[in-house]
Formats: structure tokens, sequence, C-alpha cells
């Protein structure tokens, strides 16, 4: 990409931890965003329908919460100053960020525009239904603006930010039916009031569909909070050297959000598709309790053997999700040569899972693993190379 900045990987001392959780994400994002049928998947690969948590629902918020860390760990660099070098840095790495995600989708909307039968040309000009929020909008818009937040206010206050992000935001649920699956749903309109309905994205349930982002424009203030609290945990962690204080304070930490959380759960259902803040609270209290637990397995008993397969994703994550998202759409749109099909040409997908894995397994929710697994592998060999050869591409 020719966006990226590519660098040799440092050898400052680090938390081992930090990057084994980050690539324990990104790895679990790409397992489950590629499986080889969506209608033949585990139950604990798939997202809740609506209300609920599964073991899905979890990666995409971890990796936020260490993003959250490694914003405080990037911006200690700059001892939290407002400059504006550094205002420009952050800002120019979060157009970057935004604008790999629009170009993501637009990739996909132009092989299948072109598979469709449109003109090259047509297929290109899609701008008036791409998707403008996704994954990677939205981890850009949190980063920018919990970075802007950390360099502008005294860290101080950032719990009363926070806490007054997810008060304002339940507050909106409460009055405008936030939790109902419905096009009245007051994330829906809103949503729909800014970016179209072209630019949404399409969510189901039981048959029903509607126009609904789970990564839509009014959900991302309370992932800006989700961000901040693994700023403050950060923060919070790096008061000192101690791995065994780290550890500590994390679990603390961890089990009083999770509790918390769990526990308003009765009255304000936690929901991943609205980012409710109980969503918000129990994941990153989760987080922190699997960071604590990692950081001391991994930093302080030392057991590291297990740890490079995760460590090759953990060094270079958005770059390898963004490359298992290309591939994917590659996988999913290009056609190739088919003799047997009907219209005498196929997708790579579906030959290497209707025609290769189902046949070998017999079991479709088995091959449907067994192709995630394979996305993984190939993802990693790729991040396996520049492990090797120590560098970092940062977007």
């Amino acid at each position: 990409m020719t966006t990226a900045q590519v660098q040799p990987k440092k050898t400052r001392q680090r938390l081992l931890a930090l990057d084994i959780m980050r690539g324990i994400t990104i790895a679990g994002m790409i397992l489950v965003n590629n499986p080889g049928s969506w209608g033949n998947k585990y139950a604990p690969l798939g997202h809740a329908d609506w209300n609920g948590l599964t073991p899905t629902d979890l990666v995409f918020p971890f990796f936020m919460f260490i993003m959250g860390i490694s914003t405080f760990i990037s911006l200690r660099k700059y001892n939290f100053s407002f400059t504006w070098p550094t205002l420009w840095k952050i800002i120019r790495r979060t157009v970057v960020i935004f604008a790999i995600g629009l170009a993501v989708a637009w990739l996909g909307l132009f092989l299948s525009g072109i598979n469709g039968g449109k003109a090259v040309w047509d297929a290109a000009m899609n701008f008036d239904s791409i998707r403008i929020l996704g994954v990677m909008p939205r981890l850009a818009i949190c980063y920018g603006s919990a970075s802007i937040i950390a360099i502008l206010l005294k860290h101080k206050y950032l719990p009363t930010v926070i806490v007054s992000m997810l008060v304002l935001y339940t507050l909106l649920l409460i009055v405008g039916d936030g939790w109902e699956f419905s096009a009245d749903n007051i994330i829906a309109v809103v949503d729909r009031g800014v970016l179209g309905e072209a630019h949404m994205y399409t969510s189901s349930i039981d048959g029903v569909k509607i126009k609904f982002d789970p990564e839509g424009f009014l959900s991302t203030l309370p992932s800006i909070a989700h961000v901040l609290i693994g700023f403050w945990c950060g923060m919070m962690m790096f008061d000192n050297r101690d791995n065994n204080q780290r550890v500590l304070k994390l679990f603390i930490v961890g089990t009083i959000l999770t509790f918390v959380g769990l526990l308003l759960d009765y009255g304000f259902p936690i929901n991943k598709k609205i980012w409710s803040p109980t969503f918000v609270l129990t994941t990153c209290g989760l987080a922190a309790s699997v960071l604590a637990l990692l950081i001391w397995i991994i930093d302080i008993k030392g057991y590291k053997r297990w740890t490079r397969f995760f460590e090759v994703f953990g060094i270079n994550p958005l770059f390898l999700y963004v490359f298992a998202a290309v591939l994917s759409i590659f996988f999913g749109r290009w056609r190739i040569a088919c003799p047997s099909c009907e219209d005498g040409y196929t997708t790579i997908k579906s030959w290497l899972y209707d025609d290769v894995l189902v046949p070998a397994v017999t079991d479709p929710t088995f091959a449907s693993l067994l192709y995630a697994l394979i996305f993984v592998s190939i993802s990693w060999a790729v991040g396996y190379v520049l492990y090797k050869k120590k560098i970092y591409i940062k977007i």
C-alpha cells in the first residue's frame, strides 16, 4: 500500500503480552470473517443476532481496547502535549486508515459489478452505493478522536469524559427505542440522515432486513469511550514497571467493569450491533482481565513458546487485517474457469469450499471452519515473512 510506512522493528523493551493479545484478536477477526459458508458455521463463531454476547463478539472490542493502550504508548513519546506536528500526525493517520477502509469497500463493489456484467468504468463508479463506515473507518474515527482528547484534556478528567459519553448514549437509546431492531431505532434514524441508506449496511434477523449499520455514525460515540477506557488502563499500567502490580490493577479494573456491565445488562442489554454501554463495560472488563492473565503467563512466568504464531499477527495487525480483507474479496468475487459450472465460471472460494473441502470431510460446517483456518494460515504466512525480516508496516 502506497500510504504505508515500512520501518524496521525497533529493539525497545515492550510487553510481549500486548503484542500477543493484539495478535489473538486479529487472528480471531480474520477467522470469524471468512467462513467457507455463512450458513454453515459453529455457533461460537457467529455474532449474537441482537442482544447477547458470543466469543465472536469479543474480538473487535478487544482489539479496540488494546488500541487504546497502544495510543497511550504512542502519545507518551510526545508527553501528551498539544503541538501542531502531533495533531497533524494524528489527523494524517486517521485519514489514511479511513481511506483504506473505503478502498476495501470500493474494491468489493467493483468486482461485484464486473461479475454482474458492468463495464469497467461503470463498475468503478460505485460511489453512490459504497458503504462509508465499517471496521476500518470505525478504528480510524475512534483512534483520531481518542488521541485528540488525550492531548487536549488533562488525563484526570478522562473518567468523567468516558462516563458522560456512556450516560449520554444510554439516554439517547432510552428515548429513541435504541434496543429495538427497527427502522425507527434512533441509531438507524440518525445514520440514515447522516449517511443515507445507500451507504449503510443491511442487517437481517429472522428474515427481517433493514438498513442498520453495526459500525454506524451514532454508535461511534460509545466506541470512542471504549478506546478511552483502554487508554486509561494503559496509563494505569505504565505508572510503574512492576508487572505484578500491572496484573493486580488490571484484574481489579477488569472485574469491576465486567461485574457492572453484567449487572446493568438486566435493564440495558448487552448488544454489539448498537455498541451498548453495557457492551462497552463488559468487553473492556473482560479484555483487561485477559490482558492481566497474559502478562502473568508470558511476561512474569515466561511461558512464551506458544506465542510465536500470534506475535506474527500482533506486530503487523492492521496490515494483515487489510490483506485478509482484500484476499477475501478476490477469493469470493474473482471468477475462474469451471467447465462443469452452468455459466462456465466459479470463484476461488466456491471451488475450494464446495468442490474440495466439503467432499473431503463430508461435513459442511467443519469444512467451513477448515476454509477459515486456511485463510488465517495464508495471512499468517505473509505476516511471518515480515516477522522474519523484522519489518513493521505502520498504517
